[in-house]
């Protein structure tokens, strides 16, 4: 059996060892999980708290970065709404955006409850999640987004991976590298 590798990560006075994972035949990729950890999402949350702009929400898609929006909103005392992926039975008046998932490989929806999207109108809105890659997943949440009348203020990741580093539209701790092969 092939021995695993790792990657080692230094962000926010923390090291982790995260698991190479294959993509394809020419790609790895280094797995980042904050769920679970609490030391991380709290470290890293209080570092990009430091680098970003003022706001009134904050607002990610349901996914790894629901952690890193609540410790926002504990840290920063601002409330903060999940696009969620599926339609509940809460929402009234919901609002969504299809979305082409390349982790799932298939069509997705993002839906935000009316009530929710009401409360955006005219508010500033960070946008937060665990990692910003290829930039898709926020892409289809800042067109959501787009159909409250909220402003997007900035977008904060932990992570900025392979080429979302040289972007400057994104606040970010640290790049993760990607693994040609």
């Amino acid at each position: 059996m092939e021995e695993r590798k790792f990657y080692e990560l230094h962000v926010a006075g923390l090291t982790r060892q995260l698991p190479l994972c294959e993509v394809n035949p020419h790609l790895d990729i280094a797995g980042f999980v904050i769920f679970g950890d609490v030391e991380m999402t709290v470290n890293a949350t209080a570092e990009l708290l430091k680098k970003c702009p003022d706001f009134d929400y904050i607002v990610t898609a349901e996914a790894k970065g629901i952690p890193l929006a609540y410790e926002f909103a504990r840290q920063s005392g601002k409330p903060y709404y999940v696009a969620r992926k599926a339609l509940k039975l809460y929402m009234t008046d919901p609002i969504d955006i299809e979305v082409k998932s390349i982790t799932t490989m298939h069509v997705q929806h993002l839906y935000l409850d009316g009530a929710e999207a009401a409360k955006l109108k005219g508010k500033k809105v960070l946008v937060v999640d665990d990692v910003i890659s290829t930039g898709e997943s926020l892409k289809a949440l800042e067109t959501l987004l787009e159909n409250t009348g909220c402003e997007i203020v900035g977008r904060a990741a932990i992570l900025a991976e392979g080429d979302a580093a040289k972007r400057d539209d994104i606040i970010f701790l640290e790049e993760l590298p990607l693994f040609a092969k």
